[in-house]
C-alpha cells in the first residue's frame, strides 16, 4: 500500500514535466516552417520586381514606337510630294577671261523637280548671272570702260537624291548638266571681247554639282541652301567656279 502511494506521488510530479517537454518539442518542430516563410516571401518579392521591370520596359518600348511612328508620318507628310519648285538667288566667283581676275556673279535661279519617290527626283533648272569684269587699261579700253558688265544664262537638267531625311530638314545631292550662253560684249562699245581679255560671246556646256540642304517651315514650304561647284567651257578652256544658291522651295502634288 505504501509503495502504491509513492508511485502515484511520482506520477503526479512527472505529468507537468512531460507536458512542458511535449510543448517544447511541438514548438521546435514548427520552427522549420517559420524559417522557410521568409525565403518564400523573398522569392515572391523578386518575382514582383521582375514583373514591374518588364512592365516598365514594355511601356518604354511603346513610347519609343509611338515616337518613331510620329516621325515616319511627319517625314512622309513633308516629302511625299510629286513636285517641288524653287526660286533662289545665286552667287559665284567666275573668271571672265583666260588671264583676268575673278569677278563676282550675282544671279537668279528657278527650277522644277519631279520626284518619283520620297528620295529620288529629276530637276530642270534655269538661271542667269550678271557681274562686272575688271579688264584694266589697254589699247582698246583706253580707260573708258575698265569694268564692262557681262552676263551668263544656263539651262540644266539632272537627278536629285535626298540621302538624309528628317521631319524638319533634309540633305540632298544634285548633279546637272546642260547648256550655257555667255554674253561678254554687251558693254564693250563694239570692241571684240577677246581684245579686252574677255571670252567672246559663245554657247558651251555647263556642269553643276551641289549639296542641297532644306529646312522645312511647313510640310509644303521650306528654305534651301546649296553650296555648288559649277563648270563651263568658254574659250575652249575650263572655268572652275565655286558658289551657292539660296531661296524658297514649295512642294505640291501627292505621290
Amino acid at each position: 500500500m505504501h509503495s502504491f502511494r509513492l508511485f502515484a506521488f511520482f506520477l503526479a510530479l512527472g505529468l507537468p514535466a512531460m507536458t512542458v517537454a511535449m510543448a517544447q518539442s511541438s514548438s521546435s518542430s514548427s520552427n522549420p516552417t517559420q524559417v522557410q516563410n521568409p525565403g518564400q516571401g523573398s522569392q515572391s518579392s523578386q518575382a514582383q520586381q521582375t514583373t514591374e521591370i518588364q512592365g516598365q520596359i514594355s511601356v518604354q518600348q511603346r513610347i519609343r514606337l509611338r515616337r518613331e511612328q510620329r516621325r515616319a508620318t511627319a517625314i512622309h507628310e513633308a516629302y511625299d510630294h510629286k513636285w517641288e519648285t524653287f526660286a533662289d538667288m545665286g552667287y559665284q566667283r567666275f573668271q571672265p577671261g583666260p588671264s583676268l581676275q575673278r569677278t563676282t556673279y550675282y544671279g537668279w535661279e528657278t527650277g522644277l523637280t519631279r520626284f518619283s519617290s520620297e528620295r529620288l527626283g529629276f530637276t530642270l533648272d534655269g538661271r542667269g548671272y550678271d557681274g562686272s569684269a575688271y579688264v584694266g587699261i589697254n589699247t582698246y579700253s583706253q580707260g573708258a570702260f575698265t569694268r564692262p558688265r557681262i552676263s551668263e544664262y544656263d539651262l540644266l537638267f539632272g537627278p536629285t537624291y535626298r540621302f538624309y531625311l528628317q521631319p524638319k530638314y533634309s540633305i540632298a545631292g544634285r548633279v546637272m548638266g546642260g547648256w550655257a550662253y555667255g554674253n561678254f560684249s554687251g558693254d564693250t562699245n563694239g570692241v571684240t571681247p577677246s581684245l579686252l581679255g574677255l571670252y567672246n560671246d559663245a554657247s558651251t556646256f555647263a556642269v553643276s554639282a551641289s549639296v542641297v540642304g532644306e529646312f522645312n517651315l511647313s510640310p509644303n514650304v521650306g528654305f534651301r541652301l546649296a553650296p555648288e561647284y559649277f563648270a563651263t567651257g568658254f574659250g575652249s578652256t575650263l572655268q572652275n567656279t565655286l558658289g551657292f544658291t539660296a531661296g524658297v522651295v514649295y512642294r505640291f502634288g501627292k505621290q
